[in-house]
């Protein structure tokens, strides 16, 4: 990959191997636990060189669990101070934030504090049925919070997240395809 002056263009590979260069841009995907969201970052990360993957689950680490406006925010603050740090890497072209964000102020200060980094975020809200979910839950016992209490805790929010008018509906498409797609429109 060739070095980039802190942020000011982004390497990216096509699918016939060509490089593409264009603005530095943030892919954030939304939506609610279970739905494929780490998954999915880490396919796009894996695809795309240069990319960084951040967790947001990382940035609010607190034993135990505790997710109040004020952990929140602090979580919002330290993704941002990485998301500015890996800007200022000439390494790095692009970054993927993945994080279950139910509030639409959490996500509002991300995308001002992104804005005002002169950066370009994309935001993709990954939904499925219902069905779909318990399936993929399922298959993710290995997941900490795979428990059938956090399960009903995400079933309950899947109508807040299918409301957002550009929900990417991902039931019965496979986390490939899925990353596939998100890379398409991202670059598009």
């Amino acid at each position: 990959m060739k070095d980039r002056p802190h942020g000011d263009e982004m390497l990216i590979y096509t699918e016939d191997g060509k490089e593409r260069c264009s603005g530095t841009r943030v892919i954030i995907v939304n939506g609610p636990m279970g739905v494929g969201k780490t998954t999915v970052g880490k396919l796009i990360a894996e695809k795309v060189p240069g990319t960084a993957f951040i967790d947001g689950d990382w940035c609010m680490d607190i034993h135990p669990f505790i997710g109040n406006r004020e952990t929140k925010e602090m979580a919002a603050d330290n993704i941002l101070h990485m998301i500015g740090n890996y800007n200022r890497c000439s390494a790095c072209g692009m970054v993927v934030l993945v994080w279950l964000m139910d509030d639409a102020r959490v996500l509002k200060i991300i995308l001002d504090g992104i804005s005002e980094m002169g950066l370009q975020a994309k935001v993709f809200t990954l939904i499925c049925d219902e069905n779909e979910l318990v399936k993929r839950w399922e298959n993710d016992r290995a997941c900490e919070w795979r428990t059938d209490e956090w399960l009903d805790v995400s079933l309950r929010s899947l109508p807040y997240f299918q409301a957002d008018m550009d929900a990417f509906d991902t039931t019965g498409r496979s986390p490939a395809s899925i990353a596939d797609a998100v890379i398409r429109e991202t670059l598009r």
